[in-house]
């Protein structure tokens, strides 16, 4: 099984990467490029952005293997242990989260796409971090009456 069998992954030959390595860098900033070699294994040719996304998936997924294993509790109380900036959000939220976070780890992991999982875990902390420092939404204030605005 590979982790590469995202959309947009291509191979290329070792002597592309020596004739025309700007054109297959630039193509490894987008996705990861594949790179075959005669006398060895083939290798791949990816940003640092790509490597820290999917090193961030795989602790994510040990992360939910370790939060299924425990027995105690509703999914989103065994996660917010897991995950403790869980803890300033509502319940109801914790729930959202726990939902939001399985299905998009699912959604990555069957398509190669480490970001979509990505995304949802830092959006959900970074709302959680906004709630701790006191951010939330505060109803709208309209003003009763209208101002006459003077014309020019």
């Amino acid at each position: 099984m590979t982790l590469l069998h995202g959309v947009g992954t291509t191979t290329r030959r070792s002597s592309d990467l020596s004739k025309h390595s700007a054109d297959v860098f630039a193509e490894a900033e987008k996705h990861p490029v594949r790179v075959t070699r005669r006398d060895g294994e083939t290798l791949v040719l990816m940003s640092q952005r790509e490597v820290d996304a999917r090193a961030l998936l795989l602790q994510f997924a040990a992360d939910l293997i370790t939060v299924t294993l425990d027995d105690e509790g509703t999914l989103a109380s065994r996660m917010a242990r897991k995950f403790e900036w869980m803890l300033a959000l509502s319940d109801a939220d914790q729930a959202s989260c726990a939902r939001d976070l399985v299905d998009a780890a699912r959604a990555s992991f069957s398509t190669g796409q480490a970001h979509l999982a990505v995304a949802e875990l830092t959006s959900w902390r970074e709302t959680a971090t906004a709630i701790a420092a006191g951010l939330t939404a505060s109803p709208v204030e309209w003003l009763e009456f209208q101002m006459p605005v003077e014309r020019p």
